[in-house]
């Protein structure tokens, strides 16, 4: 009995015993809870796991863009350059293939390339459009598995329809240092780079030789409002306002330039000194060819000039910007209907808007204008005079035939070098307001600071203008070349 009274105690004493240490540890948890519920020193490390970890995500994103953007610039690269060269109409080989070629020797993998040609005889359009997927390195923690780089762009070479004056000094200094030579065969190569069997039916080429004046040619002349008194030549005088404008005034009637030489001022036989380098060249293959669109024809034109006498650089001027000029249409068409002019050139010069056709003027010289005298109108007045001049030089006849005293009555100064310069300005000024681009070419003036500014203040900019020597010219007519069929990106 005893011992069920003591067992029974000490159940009792347990279970009081266990009681209270359950009372005791609930309350320190509720002690430490309440505690740890008024701790502050946790926060600021949630806070800065948080910071830190958007610190990673934003490194992560910016890691994936600069690889996205360094893809696509070397996308964006290689396509400019392979629809470039594709685009080239002297690109012999398949214009998509040559842009597949670049992006397989490019080291670039897994792009996706279109390529789209579109050509006709005058122009090459080339479309190419390139992506690739960049695989993304932390973008993918929030589902973007890749981004895409795409690349896109157009390149053409279109020659369109192209009217060019070129202007070609064939002055007396151009007899020195092989000048003419070299001018010869830079012209013709400008002309064979222009002129090819798809391209001639869009080009046309005026040529304008000149001297100390400009031979229009019988044809070209016939056509004018001028008062004709000789057939030894057809040069026509232009006064100061005609420097102004571009056109030709076909109301007006002009006045035809006086033929004679200015030169030789030597005693001796007569028959030694005839005259052989009038001031108007006299020669068939020396006078303006307008139009032309024949390699051979026109080489063997410009292979024919031979160094004659001074230099009237306003007078060619005016002639290559009125050949531009829509007011010549009527005139072309009367030309071709003569046989003078391809039949498809009908409609030109084309008007200044069309945004189809490209004007250009091409001008080029060694030297400088220079003063321009005349016989006296009382010497020049009669069909006896004229014949009379056309066989004796000037000075030639004044020093054999006419006292000292009297050389002065003979000859005026119709105007001076510095006037030809203002006149030269003033059509090109003229020429640039409508739109014609003018290419200048300077060539062996370096030494020649007027002659210089003169040429560079006509060219369209700075970047028109050629100041060359030698064999150079070659190079100068080949950019200008190159720059009227300029190949460009368009997008």
């Amino acid at each position: 009995m005893s011992d069920k009274r003591n067992g029974k105690k000490d159940v009792a004493v347990f279970a009081s015993d266990t009681s209270g240490l359950l009372a005791q540890i609930k309350q320190r948890l509720v002690g430490r809870s309440r505690g740890f519920a008024r701790e502050e020193n946790g926060t600021m490390i949630i806070f800065g796991l948080t910071i830190f970890i958007m610190v990673l995500v934003a490194t992560g994103m910016a890691i994936d863009f600069m690889r996205h953007e360094n893809m696509r610039s070397r996308l964006q690269a290689t396509l400019d350059r392979a629809v470039l060269a594709a685009a080239d109409l002297d690109q012999t080989l398949d214009p998509k293939a040559v842009v597949e070629d670049y992006f397989a020797k490019s080291g670039l993998e897994n792009y996706n390339l279109t390529v789209d040609v579109k050509e006709g005889i005058n122009y090459r359009t080339v479309t190419a459009d390139a992506s690739s997927d960049v695989d993304s390195m932390f973008l993918n923690m929030v589902g973007i598995e890749t981004i895409n780089a795409p690349a896109g762009g157009a390149a053409e070479e279109r020659i369109n329809n192209v009217e060019i004056s070129l202007v070609l000094d064939i002055s007396g200094s151009m007899d020195d240092n092989d000048k003419l030579e070299n001018m010869q065969h830079a012209a013709n190569e400008f002309v064979d780079t222009l002129i090819t069997p798809d391209t001639k039916d869009l080009v046309s080429i005026s040529v304008v030789p000149y001297t100390g004046q400009t031979n229009a040619g019988e044809k070209l002349f016939d056509r004018l409002n001028v008062n004709q008194v000789h057939n030894y030549s057809y040069c026509v005088e232009f006064d100061e306002t005609d420097f102004e404008t571009v056109p030709l005034d076909f109301a007006k009637q002009y006045r035809q330039a006086q033929h004679y030489e200015y030169s030789s001022a030597y005693y001796g036989s007569w028959a030694n000194y005839r005259i052989q380098n009038p001031w108007c060249s006299n020669k068939s293959t020396e006078e303006i060819k307008p139009f032309r669109n024949s390699n051979s024809d026109l080489t063997s034109v410009i292979n024919s000039y031979r160094p004659r006498t001074a230099t009237g650089i306003h007078y060619a001027m005016k002639w290559a910007a009125a050949l531009l000029d829509p007011s010549m249409r009527t005139t072309v068409t009367s030309l071709i209907q003569a046989g003078e002019v391809d039949p498809v050139f009908e409609g030109r010069p084309a008007s200044y808007d069309d945004e189809e056709t490209v004007k250009v003027i091409v001008l080029m010289t060694d030297g400088m204008n220079v003063d321009q005298d005349r016989i006296a109108t009382w010497a020049y007045n009669s069909s006896s005079e004229y014949s009379h001049w056309a066989k004796y030089t000037l000075w030639y006849y004044l020093n054999n035939y006419v006292r000292r005293s009297d050389h002065y009555k003979y000859y005026y100064e119709d105007h001076d070098s510095t006037d030809a310069d203002r006149r030269l300005r003033k059509v090109c000024a003229a020429s640039r307001e409508q739109g014609i681009v003018i290419f200048s070419i300077g060539f062996e003036i370096n030494d020649n600071t007027t002659a210089s500014n003169v040429m560079s203040n006509c060219a369209t900019s700075d970047s028109h203008y050629y100041a060359v020597d030698g064999i150079e010219i070659n190079a100068a007519f080949g950019a200008v070349a190159r720059t009227i069929n300029q190949l460009r990106l368009i997008r």
